[in-house]
């Protein structure tokens, strides 16, 4: 009665199957880290990377856009720090890895 409910164990293997595991049950795992390394990893430096190439390339005069949203001119650059001009007689210091993006000449001209 109790066997249709479960499923009962036995202590060995069969007669003629090996219990050592095999490459299939290796190659599972392995296949979803490289897919994981491949959709995750792998994009996520690569965008890193072009960031941080973004941020070297700054220079006097560029339009930008910061992380909290402020857009403005360029005005001096530091080792740390970057002056901003978000309007006339408005200067802002903020953090060099607080640039998020670098608008086209001219946007500013045009809002």
């Amino acid at each position: 009665m109790l066997d249709l409910l479960i499923s009962p164990a036995f202590a060995g293997a069969a007669a003629g199957e090996s219990s050592s595991p095999g490459v299939m049950d290796f190659a599972f795992p392995i296949v979803l880290l490289v897919l994981f390394y491949f959709m995750l990893i792998r994009p996520q430096s690569k965008r890193a990377k072009q960031h941080r190439e973004m941020q070297t390339a700054l220079t006097k005069g560029d339009e930008v856009v910061t992380d909290g949203g402020l857009m403005g001119k360029i005005l001096n650059i530091n080792d740390n720090a970057i002056t901003v001009q978000i309007a006339e007689n408005v200067d802002v210091k903020v953090r060099r890895e607080s640039i998020s993006s670098v608008l086209p000449k001219g946007t500013l001209k045009k809002l």
